[in-house]
């Protein structure tokens, strides 16, 4: 039965999709790129399960992502499942209970899909695809900067050129408005205005407060503080708590092993990015790709979470969305992957034993290549070979006769005799 465009459209739950050969080539390239970068920098893989159960999941999730579970009841145990909706705390369950007793620090990385509860909105996934970091043990700025240095690196290596690194500092948010006289939901009213870099709405918001001047005004600074390395002292010059200038010292040591690395061109400050706020102790990023409004990536420090299985770590990581750089990379990604296959053998006489050992012989040169096992003409052979993006066909006779091999981009078509496919120097 076949369906038609919009009945296949519905055929799966909102948020979910199929990857035909081409797009499938697309993500597993850019898994392939990322991975090299990782194992570049030192990182080794593990890999995690699709389920746990839903008390040790919750441990390692803020509210939000708590939320956004899928769960259920597992008839085995008696206890409930869930699937998890993020791989970080999934790794830093990993490293607190599997891997307490190696030294430290613990450089793993990762690639796997999540399940998430989405809203009913248009366009957002329920089915995600991560890759990502993370560096456990470490507790300096250098490691941070290793962080930012790799993403740049993993995005010039996927085909990225025109892309920013947005860098914030949640340390330096939080030395702003430590012990401040605000209700929660006007801090909360506050944090948002800043998110957004409403200044109107900002400076309305604390004009209801009972907040000084001083105050209000390094609180207002905050959505301004955008740029290159000149924030930094215009931030300084904007705050008076120790916590707050603090960060911003971090900060400043962490542009200098960036400055090393030569990547600043990249890289962008933004004191203003709250994202991440409750999970997050200290630096902050997300990737921007030119045109694109969502994030490819995100991450930064956490020095709190594998402390929620029983193991005190500093960490910091980062996690690319590979929907995201799919969409982002498309078409840049059609000049480096193609779902093709070099030959297809076709057998022109009843004898196939010649036909199956010339792919025996090529496959074992590293070629890919498929058999026509149909029994039908060559011109349909030929199309089907079109029409699936082979290289070329093989057209095989007989034993010992010359084998011909068409060209599926030019048409053109060439003997080869058997001698010549012996030799170490054959090539397609």
């Amino acid at each position: 039965m076949r369906f038609s465009d919009s009945s296949a459209e519905t055929d799966l739950p909102k948020g979910v999709r199929d990857f035909l050969p081409l797009k499938a080539a697309k993500v597993e390239y850019l898994q392939q790129q990322l991975q090299q970068v990782y194992t570049a920098w030192g990182f080794r893989p593990v890999m995690t399960p699709q389920l746990e159960f839903l008390d040790v999941l919750e441990r390692g999730l803020g509210d939000e992502l708590r939320d956004r579970m899928f769960r259920f009841d597992d008839r085995q145990s008696g206890r409930m499942l869930a699937f998890p909706p993020d791989m970080t705390p999934q790794i830093a369950r990993i490293a607190a209970t599997r891997m307490s007793e190696l030294p430290l620090p613990l450089r793993l990385c990762y690639s796997g899909r999540v399940l998430r509860h989405t809203e009913q909105q248009a366009g957002k996934d329920r089915d995600i695809f991560q890759s990502g970091v993370e560096l456990i043990g470490l507790d300096s700025p250098e490691a941070d900067a290793e962080m930012i240095a790799m993403a740049v690196e993993a995005l010039a290596a996927v085909g990225a050129e025109e892309f920013t690194i947005d860098i914030g500092q949640v340390e330096f948010f939080r030395g702003v408005m430590d012990g401040l006289p605000l209700d929660p939901r006007l801090a909360g009213q506050v944090a948002d205005s800043i998110l957004r870099k409403d200044s109107s709405e900002l400076k309305l918001l604390l004009e209801k407060s009972e907040l000084k001047d001083s105050t209000c005004e390094e609180i207002l600074s905050l959505p301004r503080l955008y740029g290159g390395r000149e924030v930094l002292d215009r931030a300084e010059a904007s705050v008076s708590n120790e916590r707050s200038r603090k960060a911003l010292d971090s900060l400043a040591q962490v542009l200098d092993v960036l400055d090393v690395y030569g990547v600043l061109d990249h890289v962008t400050l933004d004191l203003g990015e709250l994202r991440g706020l409750n999970y997050h102790t200290g630096i902050t990023f997300q990737g921007f790709l030119s045109g694109i409004g969502q994030t490819v990536c995100s991450g930064g420090r956490y020095n709190n979470l594998t402390e929620k299985y029983d193991f005190s770590a500093p960490a910091t990581g980062f996690t690319f969305s590979l929907l995201h750089l799919l969409f982002a990379l498309d078409k840049v990604l059609d000049q480096q992957v193609a779902p093709s296959c070099d030959l297809l053998i076709f057998s022109t006489g009843e004898n196939l034993r010649t036909a199956q050992q010339l792919a025996c012989k090529l496959r074992n040169q590293g070629y890919s290549v498929a058999r026509d096992i149909i029994n039908r003409p060559q011109s349909e052979a030929l199309e089907y070979a079109r029409q699936m993006n082979y290289r070329f066909m093989a057209v095989v006779a007989g034993e010992n006769q010359d084998v011909e091999l068409i060209s599926l981009g030019d048409g053109e078509s060439r003997s080869v005799s058997w001698q010549q496919l012996d030799r170490d120097d054959f090539s397609l």
